[in-house]
């Protein structure tokens, strides 16, 4: 045998004992006549000392870092103890030894602190993954899909894969196409999900399903997309909204639990789109600190419940009065910020991918006076409205963007997302669960004139919506007149699990009627005839006793980055792609030879072969 014990596991009980161990040479030491090595393996290192009766044999069989080494000898009890791993307190001293293989040296160290870059780790990602930090994230991944699992099958879901080669029906991202050599001319889809199988799995009566599954989407790539990626994969039948919640905080909290000790007691809160959108500018807040957004200014469409306070900020000044939105944050313990400081927020927010002219600041000083960067427009009294509408108390820093609509509640909501961090609000080890509900059904696409689902089309409308949906839908002839459109207001019966500011899972209550599904396909801009062509196995399913339905797909990649402290998903994929969604080290995609595309019957454009 190779081994009889592995590099983790011995402890000061285990003195006297002959033991075989195998890994990799993490270290060399050489003192005198001896010689210490760290060997490691995947559960941990085991110092091993090699005595004066074995130097003149590691003369002529001389180790390098990585060479795969077993050794047997016998534990002893190290002099000079080491408390920082778990078999600090011994060692084995080696009576004879086997180089199972030699290595180069490696291009960058296996150790946490390396001094390899990204893509050289990347290239060369088998070593990589040798690395205990990275070697933890695998185990954390792990931990989070056996826990997964567990619970999911004591609650009685079952297993069922689906296909990866199914029909390509682009609704949304762009989907990887597959030819085909024996149907010429003719192309499968990589799926971005399992959304109609699952459905389908309903019908034929599987009331509770899931997968922990690949899904495939050609899209730009960052650090939270990947253009394969891994979802919990879930459905239920004969379900509301509030079964599926339930259903599934359980799972998340029993993640917790298992995988980081962690007794998430809270009662998971819940919001509105709207209200998510009014008071924190996203979907998907960060609700463990507070910096709710102050709206003193807005378009009278976007929340025709609220009142206009615009009159706050009434004066002759043209970047609020041009603007379509003017929206404040009010930073806690900030007013002492200096020029440089403020300066500095200036142009952070004036960054491409923030995109705004400037910032304006209030400081609520401690002596309860005011100082602005506009302070000739406003008087103290009006100052400190606009910090009382904010919800400012002396000592806050006041911060203010105007502009366009949705870049300016998009470009506050980054602003107080990096204000949290930079304060400390943003806590790697700490959790906040919240729901987010009733989405609106549609979007706009301005440029197609056209309704968009902003889920997928097979999410069902709220309830009260239905007859709204079935009965109602008059030509748009102006784009300026969208909102007056009976749509515009439709809620969607869909959900999404936000954890620290973060979307890990979304899902809906899904359309299980023939009618209604029709009826949402044209919605999109879809006749009858492309229904049946993409979707006709769907409606013809619908036909044969549907049951009602609804479920929800995790980002199991996000969510593991996301306990493990990370803020990219590449951290716990053991081979993920890199930012262009190459993987460097197999140099893939690639080019095929010309017998594969004859045998494809494909042909290259000169531009494609260049």
């Amino acid at each position: 045998m190779f081994r009889s014990r592995t590099c983790g596991e011995l402890t000061i009980k285990n003195v006297g004992e002959i033991v075989t161990l195998a890994g990799w040479v993490q270290t060399i030491r050489k003192f005198g006549a001896i010689t210490f090595i760290d060997l490691r393996d995947r559960y941990g290192i085991t110092q091993i000392l090699f005595g004066e009766n074995l130097n003149n044999q590691l003369e002529e069989n001389s180790l390098g870092r990585e060479f795969v080494l077993q050794v047997n000898g016998t534990v002893t009890e190290r002099s000079n103890k080491n408390k920082n791993i778990a078999t600090g307190e011994i060692e084995v001293t080696v009576n004879n030894f086997t180089i199972l293989n030699k290595s180069e040296t490696p291009p960058f160290t296996i150790q946490d602190e390396t001094d390899g870059g990204d893509d050289l780790r990347m290239k060369y990602r088998y070593l990589d993954l040798r690395r205990n930090a990275v070697k933890k994230n695998i185990e954390l991944r792990y931990a989070v899909n056996r826990s997964a699992r567990n619970y999911l099958h004591e609650n009685g879901f079952i297993d069922i894969e689906t296909p990866f080669l199914i029909k390509s029906t682009p609704e949304g991202a762009r989907d990887f196409v597959v030819p085909s050599r024996m149907n010429v001319g003719q192309f499968y889809a990589l799926p971005q999900s399992p959304q109609t199988f699952k459905q389908l799995l309903m019908v034929s009566g599987y009331d509770k399903y899931y997968q922990i599954v690949k899904c495939f989407r050609d899209e730009d790539l960052r650090a939270d997309r990947q253009p394969e990626f891994t979802q919990i994969d879930c459905e239920m039948s004969f379900v509301e909204q509030e079964d599926i919640l339930n259903m599934f905080e359980g799972l998340i909290k029993s993640i917790f639990k298992e995988v980081k000790n962690i007794d998430y007691t809270s009662v998971v809160e819940r919001m509105t789109w709207q209200e998510a959108m009014w008071q924190y500018g996203n979907d998907k807040p960060d609700i463990r600190f507070g910096m709710q957004l102050c709206n003193l200014k807005f378009p009278a469409h976007s929340f025709p419940e609220k009142n206009n306070i615009s009159d706050l900020i009434a004066a002759d000044l043209a970047v609020f009065n041009d603007a379509e939105t003017v929206v404040a944050i009010a930073v806690p313990d900030c007013s002492e910020f200096t020029r440089k400081q403020t300066d500095e927020l200036t142009e952070w927010v004036k960054r491409p991918q923030i995109g705004m002219k400037g910032l304006v600041f209030i400081k609520c000083n401690t002596d309860g006076t005011f100082k602005s960067s506009v302070d000739k427009f406003y008087s103290e009294e009006k100052l400190k409205a606009i910090a009382q509408a904010a919800n400012a108390k002396a000592g806050d820093l006041i911060l203010i963007l105007a502009g366009q609509e949705e870049r300016t509640r998009k470009a506050i909501s980054e602003l107080r997302l990096e204000m949290g961090k930079r304060l400390g609000y943003r806590k790697e080890d700490e959790f906040k669960l919240l729901w987010v509900v009733d989405f609106p059904l549609f979007e706009y696409a301005e440029e197609e004139n056209r309704w968009v689902a902003r889920h997928h089309p097979f999410t069902s409308p709220k309830p009260s919506d239905i007859e709204t949906m079935i009965h109602n839908n008059p030509a748009i002839e102006n784009a300026a007149d969208y909102l007056k459109h009976p749509y515009a207001n439709i809620k969607a019966n869909a959900y999404d699990m936000v954890l620290n500011g973060n979307e890990i899972g979304g899902g809906s209550i899904r359309i299980y009627q023939k009618e209604l599904q029709q009826k949402m396909f044209a919605a999109l801009g879809m006749n009858e005839e492309e229904q049946q062509h993409k979707f006709g196995f769907l409606l013809g399913a619908f036909e044969f006793g549907a049951p009602p339905h609804g479920g929800i797909a995790f980002g199991f990649d996000r969510l593991c980055s996301i306990l493990g402290g990370s803020e990219s998903i590449r951290d716990f994929i053991a081979f993920p792609k890199n930012n262009s969604g190459r993987d460097v080290m197999l140099d893939a995609p690639s080019s095929i030879d010309t017998k594969q595309l004859n045998e494809l019957q494909i042909k290259l454009t000169p531009k494609e072969i260049n």
